[in-house]
């Protein structure tokens, strides 16, 4: 049996796992302070007067206020001249003012009006100019983007992805420890979750189990995902809609994490119920040797690409693929990491971006072969001024995958 994997139960890897959320701090009123003069200074660089947040995890980010995305809308406008305006239903104002981390004004609407025009009526009210730029939070539902296009001939609406993203794809001293804090975190549940598997355990129980760990752990709640697969459905790398039964010599793949104080983590790990076959071990070490070569290559200056490139030639050079052909690697190499699981930047082929310090992201080259298995080991980097380094630490090997 492979080091790590069964010989326990549920009940007793609950009971060892204990809460480290006290070890982790939040983000602190003044780094929110300093996102804010950041952004200033692009929309100013840009000649964009405003930027609108939806109820969206870059309101989160810039300002501390969480809500709900629903029909309703919710958000804020930073502006260039120092306002900091949040926009909500008349009937939720006490419960946005009770949630507040920075001060600012609050414009509100009525059931019976259009909140649209409540933010393009505010923000044409901030600036004397014929024309008014606005940039929008990318997340912004069409519903409201497209009524925000055509509310007024004086104000003109912009993008905001890209100047949202030179902020958030950067991580702070806080942030990296926060995401230091999860990661660990979900690694202790991944090592509890293998000990529990036994012939015949269905992949509901598991992931029953992984928001049981999660919250054991004191991450905010339950798993924010929770991919379990056993044997061929391992192949597809976002899961199957059915549940499986674990068979003797299964590779098991296991994709999960949760938040901390808003932060993500993601962790994959993969590894054989028994003893691994010939096939089994070939491609398994193959896909941590492109793992390898990706973190070597995610050095500062490179493009997003080059990490996806390094793995992409490991595994072709064994004679999978080509590109996205299967078996070999389907998807990108990576993604970013932060307040969403998935953002910038994006460790992908054609993404020229120069790879920077402070930037965070997966690197997980899956080798798929349908109908067969799939092989996914999937750490976190970050990069600081010498170069990158994991948040945890890889699988050593296919016999001590934990």
């Amino acid at each position: 049996m492979t080091a790590g994997v069964g010989g326990s139960d549920p009940t007793t890897e609950l009971a060892k796992l204990t809460s480290s959320r006290d070890q982790a701090t939040p983000i602190q009123p003044q780094e929110y302070h300093i996102r804010l003069q950041k952004v200033r200074e692009l929309l100013r660089a840009q000649n964009i007067d405003a930027l609108y947040l939806d109820a969206t995890t870059s309101l989160r980010y810039f300002t501390g206020l969480s809500c709900y995305p629903s029909e309703r809308l919710h958000g804020a406008l930073i502006t260039t001249s120092n306002e900091l305006i949040y926009l909500c239903p008349q009937f939720e104002a006490e419960k946005i003012r009770a949630g507040l981390v920075l001060p600012g004004e609050l414009a509100c609407w009525e059931e019976h009006e259009d909140p649209t025009a409540l933010v393009a009526r505010t923000a044409l009210q901030l600036s004397t100019k014929a024309k008014v730029t606005l940039a929008l939070d990318h997340q912004t539902p069409f519903f409201t983007a497209s009524r925000l296009l055509n509310a007024s001939a004086r104000l003109t609406i912009v993008n905001g992805e890209a100047l949202i993203a030179c902020c958030r794809r950067v991580k702070s001293a806080a942030e990296l420890a926060l995401l230091t804090q999860a990661k660990a975190m979900t690694l202790r549940v991944q090592q509890a979750t293998a000990r529990i598997l036994h012939t015949g355990i269905d992949t509901r129980t598991v992931q029953a189990f992984i928001d049981q760990a999660h919250r054991a752990c004191g991450m905010d709640g339950a798993s924010t995902f929770k991919i379990v697969l056993f044997g061929a459905p391992t192949a597809y790398p976002h899961g199957v809609p059915y549940p499986q039964q674990l068979q003797d010599n299964d590779m098991v793949l296991i994709d999960t994490g949760g938040t901390l104080h808003g932060y993500h983590s993601d962790i994959t790990r993969s590894y054989v119920f028994g003893e691994p076959s010939a096939r089994q071990r070939e491609i398994w070490e193959l896909e941590h040797a492109a793992q390898q070569a990706a973190f070597n290559a995610a050095q500062l200056g490179a493009p997003c690409s080059a990490p996806d490139a390094a793995a992409r030639a490991v595994i072709t050079a064994a004679g999978l693929g080509p590109d996205y052909q299967t078996p070999g690697l389907p998807h990108r190499t990576g993604h970013g990491v932060g307040m969403d699981v998935h953002e910038h930047p994006y460790i992908v082929r054609g993404n020229d971006l120069a790879l920077a310090t402070g930037m965070c992201f997966s690197i997980e080259p899956m080798i798929c072969s349908y109908g067969e298995f799939g092989v996914r080991l999937e750490d976190h980097a970050y990069l600081t001024a010498d170069g990158p380094h994991w948040f945890t630490e890889p699988s050593r090997s296919l016999d001590q995958p934990l």
